[in-house]
């Protein structure tokens, strides 16, 4: 049996989960298959069973508004992904841009797909702000593609309830695989010198949070909690990327506006290199995910596997991570479905997220303990090679029918 999978996201190409979850199942499933892997770039890539072809994108006949060229952009690269032709045995896609890729393939040659979902269009309003008409694109494809896969992996079991909830599918179709992480290489690094190259006073203990600057992240809510945190501990940002020009000026003032009334706030605005994101991780007092929307939300795992506990909101697949008073704290998140960005209760959950992390920032033995807790879970419950197993599972059962 032979794997071909359709991904935006593959190294060095990485910029969110779903990526890191395609490189780590690739070079998995390559253990145990052919895996072929189309992305979209000019990667080149053949060792052993796993090969990867990027495919780049042409713009230069676009007239389209700008908002629009990452949907054509995906369009275009999906129809030439296909048109490559195909020696697998199914198909296996990963976040919307890359549907339209599936379902050419299985209706031009006949095969299987089957589509992870890494998260939801219709429970991501904002994207609207991102990419204007082409959200209602978006949409369609997802709906499309899910409702005619051969089979649906979703990361969480709150996934799974939402695309049943959300989508017209068989529920014998639906599985539950969670992402995963490589304990061996998240191994708790200390390195001074690296937290002095990124501005990190590595004599004060600090908070930290790693992600795009998007709605979903949540990292405006974090920045508006800073007033409300005790003195005596950093708050480092490593946050970048932002979807849009109106997202990233929002969160300018609001670093600015926290910068004026706290000391010790590190915004790392440029990509940091695994390594450097293992030090850092590793020799924080805390980890915080204030997440508004998260299927699975894999740098929870990043982090505990570096001996951190983590502050993270009660959303999506996150509860399945992490375990309140174990290895971290959950925040509840109150909605409010009526503002069009800004979907919760924002003063009241900065507030919560304030009070949790000045918790755990007060108790240092029990931060400890719940670091060694998180460690262990990773170890004993999310390991790729049990989830590429798993994926390959799906696959055989799809090929039979």
């Amino acid at each position: 049996m032979k794997a071909l999978l359709l991904t935006n996201e593959y190294p060095p190409n990485v910029y969110g989960g779903a990526g890191v979850h395609v490189e780590y199942l690739s070079r998995e499933l390559a253990r145990l298959m052919p895996v072929e892997v189309r992305c979209f770039g000019g990667q080149r890539v053949h060792q052993g069973d796993l090969s990867v072809r990027g495919f780049p994108a042409d713009e230069s006949g676009f007239g389209c508004p700008k908002a629009l060229r990452s949907v054509f952009s995906a369009v275009q690269r999906d129809a030439a992904m296909a048109a490559a032709g195909c020696d697998a045995d199914l198909v296996h896609v990963h976040t919307w841009y890359t549907h339209l890729g599936g379902i050419l393939l299985k209706q031009n040659y006949g095969i299987p797909l089957v589509l992870t979902v890494h998260s939801l269009e219709p429970l991501r309003p904002w994207k609207r702000e991102q990419l204007g008409g082409g959200y209602d694109f978006s949409c369609w494809v997802e709906k499309t593609a899910i409702e005619m896969a051969d089979a649906v992996i979703a990361v969480s079991e709150s996934t799974k309830a939402d695309v049943l909830r959300l989508f017209n599918v068989d529920p014998a179709r639906v599985h539950v695989i969670h992402n995963g992480i490589d304990p061996a290489e998240y191994v708790a690094r200390h390195d001074a010198e690296i937290l002095r190259r990124y501005g990190v006073d590595a004599a004060s203990p600090y908070i930290l949070f790693v992600g795009r600057t998007t709605r979903q992240k949540g990292i405006v809510h974090l920045v508006r909690a800073i007033r409300q945190l005790d003195p005596g501990f950093q708050v480092v940002l490593c946050a970048g990327s932002p979807d849009t020009p109106e997202i990233a000026e929002e969160m300018k003032h609001a670093v600015d506006a926290a910068k004026a009334a706290r000391e010790g706030i590190v915004w790392i605005e440029q990509m940091v290199p695994k390594q450097d994101l293992i030090a850092l991780y590793s020799q924080a007092a805390l980890f915080v995910c204030p997440s508004i929307y998260e299927p699975f939300g894999i740098i929870n795992l990043e982090a505990m596997a570096c001996g951190v506990p983590v502050v993270a909101s009660a959303v999506g697949g996150i509860p399945e991570v992490v375990v309140p008073g174990e290895t971290g704290t959950l925040v509840p998140v109150a909605q409010m479905d009526e503002a069009p960005f800004e979907p919760i209760d924002a003063e009241n959950f900065a507030r919560d997220l304030a009070s949790a992390v000045n918790e755990l920032m007060r108790d240092g033995s029990l931060r400890a303990k719940m670091g060694a807790a998180a460690r262990r879970r990773v170890e004993e419950k999310f390991s790729w090679a049990a989830i590429a197993t798993r994926t390959a599972e799906v696959y055989q059962a799809v090929c039979r029918r």
